[in-house]
């Protein structure tokens, strides 16, 4: 919603419960081109927000744990937008491709299935039209569901800023508790997922202790291939697992060349668990989880 164009103030709203709740006007920018965004990003600084889908920034903006001055709006750019890609070159998503896309689309389907079933699992459908890939990502919650498996996938970012454009891959994106490593000024322009090696079977598998829509308590993406008897590809990443989500390498490493058998699983279970330093909170205590 467009604020008051010098962002000063706040507007005084019903919470529904009878409160009022308090939320800073804004100035509301929607520029057309990733060029013309960084450079917005540029002059604004850190006084600064970037809206994808609206899904967490105005949630928290409501709560008062986000109070932008400008808030810059990404649905007009066009570069942002859209899917591509066959089995040669992998999948690339604009950023603001939605969770939604990422879950009904054929193309990713075919070429990434466990990004369809792991956004499958993403809160609730009216969510999931409006939540994006990118703002997904930038969030940095540690419960989501689509990072472990773009990690099982080895998708990398790429983003834009005042520097150029670099690539992340998804397993070095997170720095902390709502945290990344995007520099200042930084924008994410699309996801690109490189092409599943032949015989790469993925899962996902989310832990819920109340209803279906919620984060998850602990939630592991898998990616496992076979050759006879022996595992010759192994990728393992939980969310839920600590300040942000992880990819599991002592597991991995545990499993790799051997034969998948209790055994084996277990050394894996042991050696993953090892690897976590999950943070209690609504969902279960640390120790729990």
């Amino acid at each position: 919603r467009p604020g008051r164009a010098d962002g000063r103030g706040d507007e005084r709203r019903d919470d529904g419960g009878g409160g009022p709740v308090l939320m800073r006007l804004f100035a509301y920018h929607r520029p057309r081109t990733v060029a013309e965004t960084v450079d917005l990003l540029g002059s604004l600084g850190e006084d600064a927000e970037l809206l994808a889908g609206g899904t967490s920034l105005m949630n928290m903006a409501k709560l008062g744990l986000a109070e932008p001055e400008h808030v810059v709006a990404l649905a007009g750019v066009p570069e942002l937008h859209g899917q591509t890609g066959d089995e040669e070159a992998g999948l690339t998503l604009g950023a603001m491709a939605t969770i939604r896309d990422v879950e009904t689309s054929p193309l990713v389907h075919r070429l990434a299935p466990g990004l369809s079933e792991a956004a499958a699992h993403v809160a609730t459908v009216r969510i999931r039209n409006q939540a994006t890939v990118g703002g997904n990502l930038v969030h940095a919650d540690p419960n989501q569901d689509l990072p472990p498996m773009l990690m099982v996938h080895e998708a990398v970012v790429r983003v834009r800023g005042p520097e150029g454009a670099r690539e992340i891959p998804v397993t070095d994106l997170f720095a902390g508790f709502f945290e990344t490593v995007l520099a200042e000024g930084e924008v994410v322009e699309s996801v690109h997922v490189p092409p599943v090696p032949g015989g790469l079977r993925t899962g996902y598998l989310k832990f819920l202790p109340r209803t279906r829509d919620d984060y998850p308590t602990v939630s592991v993406a898998a990616g496992l291939a076979l050759d006879g008897d022996r595992v010759t590809d192994v990728r393992l990443a939980v969310a839920g697992g600590g300040a942000t989500p992880v990819r599991c390498r002592a597991a991995e490493a545990a499993l790799a060349a051997a034969a998948p058998d209790g055994g084996a699983l277990t050394a894996a279970a042991d050696a993953l668990a090892g690897e976590l330093d999950p943070i209690s909170d609504g969902r279960g205590s640390a120790r729990y989880k």
